[in-house]
């Protein structure tokens, strides 16, 4: 059985559409050197096949930091200590919000785990990061995360 807490589970934003998580979501975007760390979905999960951030449901009373540095460790492996959380971006659709915390990275290591919503994790440069096929959430704020992790 489901705990109250328990942020899994599809919901409807007041802009009509179906997002995974109850509480929100959360992923980490985490820049080293010019390059970000981006996640190859599975195939089998929501938009596989595409690149994006490592993340997914926020549970109830989890800041958006802590949701994705959780998600961060179940789909990786990868270490608080790693990185320092250095801003956030939050897309509001209306009764649901994904927050992309950016990050520095300490070094360009590669997390070693991989879950099954991953097929591969690789640090990509800045400027190519667009013409990967992109998850669409992510496609859609990519020029404003990037302009928050340049600073």
């Amino acid at each position: 059985m489901r705990s109250e807490d328990d942020g899994d589970g599809w919901v409807s934003c007041a802009q009509g559409h179906d997002h995974w998580g109850r509480f929100g979501a959360a992923g980490l975007l985490l820049w080293h050197d010019g390059a970000v760390l981006l996640q190859h979905r599975s195939r089998w999960s929501h938009h596989g096949g595409t690149w994006g951030v490592m993340g997914g449901a926020r549970n109830r009373g989890e800041s958006a930091a802590q949701a994705a540095q959780r998600e961060a460790d179940e789909e990786s492996g990868l270490d608080a200590a790693a990185y320092a959380v250095v801003g956030e971006h939050v897309d509001d659709h209306g009764g649901w919000a994904y927050t992309t915390v950016i990050g520095r990275a300490l070094s360009p290591a590669l997390p070693r785990m991989l879950s099954w919503e991953t097929v591969e994790l690789r640090w990509v440069a800045v400027d190519r990061v667009a013409a990967m096929p992109l998850h669409p959430g992510f496609a859609e704020t990519w020029s404003t995360v990037r302009a928050l992790g340049i600073g």
